[in-house]
């Protein structure tokens, strides 16, 4: 146990380190951490680490979809839902039946069942990866809502392809009607197992006296609620996160208090950070395993089977997401859809984000070692071979080439007109208007005789007028000169506060407890500024 603790806490350490030279030299560290843990795999004390499918799926799966979902726009979900549950569901299936069929022409022994086995591990792409190489590039929002859409209800559709072929693989039977009928329970029942676990715990929120410290930890135990309550059903535990997890998202102001939603926040991307983390680097130290598991007569023919069937998962999603593009020009004649003519733009960055990941490793390290006769599983260790390496090629090759594919593209954002830094102070404006109407028309008489009112307005009224000034087109210079000017002042006087706080926390007469409270308050102001202001600093 202490080997271990100590393995893992140098994991951690290298992970932080991975990162930072990932933010440094501009490359998402999904990328850097695969081949980090590639390297890794192959040094002594740190080649032995093994992963367990049921942490993947138990321990990592479950918080990170709900940490997704949870950060998913309902409004924008919904406003794309007939392109995210096509990408979701039909071109999963297309693709699994797609590499089904060559996977079984061009591996020898390699059956159809097998085909789709492959196919339901490798068909869904990874949204964490995308987002991280997305991150410092500018695209339309719908490009990453769909991506992110996609990701939360792929996972589901893949495995559930996965399951009943693997089914078909150890029992040697396979009927269609009864799979397919399967295949909507187990859909539809985990989307009703997440609903009705997620009124529970909102129930729990909100009437039972819960603290901050509380909140959080019910959002931890969620999750996991979510995901096991539906697998003991045998429904779709992934559904039942994501479902269970957006329908909490869109609720979270009625019932959750401030305090809750702003230290949640600040928890759950130190843990997703870290989940994710983990998870990348795992992948790579876990490679050099599989090499080994083949052999060395086994690595060539292993390798030229893995790129083929890469490159016709490539080829694939690019061409499904252009099927998608005719039919949606197609079916917009008949009914209204979000966007009628796309474009060719769209498609061509959607099909090159689909970068494999955790939902993929964890689906082909659950892959029984024997069959239910005791013999071995067929082939096991060439699918572990060739789902590594897709994630490995997808995640550098597609990973590392989409910032410039984005670039050399150069897609318009077509959904919002107005650019972002305008509409964010035109929701300013609106605040401050409807904040000052409401002092001078309900509170009129404390404006005049409460001088904690009276401050407060005067505030709104700068405000209003800072605001003001920065729409007159033809002052946009001169605002950037009074926003770095604040910035200057502001950033004077909290680090001055800050020292004088530290000085008289030295004082044996001033309660320490006063002295943080007053630092807490400066962090919150600080952080509340760089939110207004954090786009004019891109």
């Amino acid at each position: 146990m202490h080997h271990l603790i100590i393995q893992y806490a140098s994991l951690l350490a290298i992970i932080l380190l991975v990162v930072m030279a990932g933010q440094k030299i501009k490359i998402a560290y999904p990328i850097l951490l695969v081949l980090t843990g590639l390297v890794l795999g192959f040094v002594p004390g740190l080649s032995g680490i093994e992963i367990e499918p049921d942490m993947i799926f138990v321990i990592f799966l479950p918080p990170l979809l709900y940490e997704a979902a949870w950060n998913t726009s309902w409004k924008d979900f919904w406003k794309w839902r007939r392109v995210i549950t096509s990408f979701a569901f039909l071109i999963v299936i297309v693709t699994a039946f797609v590499i089904a069929i060559v996977s079984s022409n061009i591996i020898p022994g390699f059956t159809l069942a097998l085909g789709f086995l492959l196919g339901g591990i490798i068909s869904p792409p990874d949204a964490v990866s995308a987002t991280a190489v997305l991150k410092d590039v500018k695209v339309p929002k719908r490009l990453i809502t769909i991506l992110e859409g996609e990701s939360l209800l792929n996972d589901a559709s893949s495995l559930v392809v996965f399951r009943f072929a693997l089914i078909a693989v150890t029992t040697g039977t396979f009927v269609f009607s009864h799979a397919a009928v399967s295949f909507v329970i187990v859909i539809v029942m985990g989307i009703v197992t997440g609903l009705v676990v997620a009124l529970i715990f909102y129930a729990v929120h909100r009437w039972l006296p819960t603290t901050t410290n509380i909140d959080i930890i019910l959002t931890f135990l969620t999750p996991y609620a979510m995901y096991i309550v539906a697998e003991e059903f045998h429904v779709s535990g992934v559904l039942a996160v994501v479902s269970g997890g957006l329908f909490l998202s869109a609720r979270r102001q009625s019932f959750l208090t401030h305090r809750s939603r702003l230290q949640g926040v600040n928890v759950w991307e130190a843990v997703a950070f870290v989940l994710n983390g983990f998870v990348f680097i795992l992948i790579g130290l876990e490679f050099p395993v599989i090499i080994k598991d083949l052999g060395p007569a086994g690595i060539n023919p292993a390798i030229k089977y893995s790129l083929i069937i890469t490159g016709v998962l490539i080829i694939t999603r690019l061409a499904s997401t252009y099927g998608a593009l005719l039919f949606t020009i197609f079916i917009s004649k008949y009914i209204k859809t979000a966007d009628s003519n796309p474009g060719l733009k769209g498609p061509l960055l959607l099909g090159w984000a689909g970068m494999r990941g955790v939902v993929s490793l964890a689906a082909a390290l659950s892959i029984p070692a024997t069959l239910h006769s005791g013999a071995a599983f067929p082939h096991r260790s060439l699918i572990l071979f060739i789902t590594f390496t897709v994630i490995l090629v997808t995640l550098v090759l597609q990973g590392l080439t989409l910032p410039a594919l984005i670039k050399w593209v150069n897609m318009p954002d077509p959904d919002y007109t107005i650019p972002f830094e305008q509409q964010k102070q035109m929701v300013r404006k609106k605040l401050s208007k409807l904040s000052l109407d409401i002092l001078e028309n309900k509170y009129a008489s404390q404006l005049k005789d409460n001088d904690m009112v009276k401050s407060l307005k005067m505030k709104l009224d700068a405000d209003m007028e800072l605001l003001n000034d920065w729409e007159k087109g033809d002052n946009s210079h001169r605002a950037d000169d009074f926003y770095r000017d604040y910035r200057t002042v502001i950033n004077e006087l909290m680090t001055q506060q800050r020292d004088l706080l530290r000085t008289l926390n030295k004082k044996e007469n001033i309660n320490d407890d006063i002295i943080k409270q007053q630092l807490d308050l400066l962090d919150l102001e600080e952080e509340k500024i760089r939110q207004h202001f954090d786009h004019r600093e891109e």
